[in-house]
């Protein structure tokens, strides 16, 4: 058993033998500390964040390390990086504050002082639509299981390492592969198939037949991205175009927030360039889940995508390690908002069973 394994709390009082010692002697503070540090990646965000002083915190990583019995940290010129035993530590702490965050809130829910909490996050690029009815049923289920929930609207990765790291609960992001291949604890239920719209010059000659093919829109300059709004999504679809074309590569959007000025922008260029939008109408049917359609397209037509090959599966993702109740709030969520959005064989997740035992 390893140090972190056998991580308890106990009263200053209390007489330990000396192999004990080390981990009894760290602190939720510590470990509190540390997470600070890792994530905000200097001594000065992590001690605005957590409000306290920088010596104090430095003082205390000091401690942790000296209690550890090896370098946690290495201050570099860019910043600090974790050492080995830093991840492994790091890996754990988000364990161990998340577990006692949860026991908390249980054992304030059983003595009447409190509700059990969820944080939720909600990448703030996703289609209005789908935000909106997810945070809706969400809202509906938490105040029926007499449950807090924290929104955080942030991006989400593939990996949705977010809520693998313990620094989010629960999300609604986009899968580009199968739920089995999320990495452990996390659980997902996949809520339909989405794709984007592509928009094209009115002149060129996909517009006239409504539909483009691969080849074709990888020959074209692309607009898409950025990467940093759902890079999950943009790897995916860089790779498949990159298997038509290797030196196919995403033009950053100038307008993010706004589609009219991107079409208005593509339209504009020396060369023909298209416009990718993020997913946003489901896979076989007409439903759009985006925007609607700009009044001013700028001479640019919508055309579908032959055969469908950019795709992407909506899914509500979790912690495997969230208390049962809240896994079934989940799960009860995301089925009933699954049958909404996309109803069809794609919409359940094979784990559901394991949550009906």
């Amino acid at each position: 058993m390893t140090a972190l394994d056998a991580l308890t709390l106990t009263s200053s009082s209390t007489v330990l033998p000396p192999a004990q010692w080390v981990a009894q002697s760290i602190e939720l503070r510590h470990l509190r500390y540390f997470v600070a540090l890792a994530d905000a990646g200097s001594f000065t965000h992590a001690a605005q964040q957590i409000f306290i002083a920088q010596p104090t915190l430095s003082q205390q990583i000091r401690r942790l390390e000296e209690i550890v019995g090896t370098p946690l940290l290495q201050r570099r010129r860019e910043g600090l990086r974790l050492t080995a035993a830093g991840h492994v530590l790091l890996d754990a702490s988000r364990h161990v504050l998340a577990l006692v965050d949860h026991e908390v809130s249980r054992t304030r829910q059983a003595a009447g002082l409190g509700r059990q909490r969820l944080r939720m996050a909600i990448p703030p690029h996703l289609p209005e639509s789908m935000a909106v009815a997810a945070a809706a049923r969400l809202r509906a289920a938490a105040v029926a299981a007499e449950v807090d929930v924290v929104w955080l609207e942030t991006t989400l990765d593939a990996e949705f390492s977010l809520i693998g790291t313990r620094r989010a609960d629960a999300g609604l992001g986009w899968l580009t592969a199968g739920p089995e291949t999320l990495p452990a604890p996390l659980d997902a239920m996949v809520l339909g198939e989405f794709e984007p719209e592509v928009w094209v010059p009115s002149t060129h000659d996909a517009a006239g037949r409504g539909v483009i093919s691969l080849e074709e829109l990888a020959s074209m300059d692309v607009i898409h991205g950025p990467r940093r709004a759902d890079p999950g999504t943009y790897d995916a679809w860089t790779r498949v175009l990159q298997a038509v074309d290797p030196r196919f590569g995403f033009t950053d959007p100038p307008f993010r927030s706004s589609l009219p000025m991107t079409l208005a922008f593509a339209a504009a260029g020396n060369r023909s360039a298209a416009v990718l939008t993020g997913p946003s109408a489901a896979v076989g049917g007409p439903a759009r889940l985006d925007r609607s359609r700009p009044e001013d397209v700028c001479g640019m037509a919508q055309v579908d995508l032959q055969q469908h090959p950019l795709t992407a599966s909506a899914a509500l993702v979790w912690s495997g390690e969230l208390p049962r109740p809240l896994q079934q709030m989940l799960f009860d969520a995301a089925e009933s908002l699954g049958q909404a959005a996309a109803p069809g064989p794609n919409t359940r997740l094979t784990a559901a069973a394991r949550l009906d035992t």
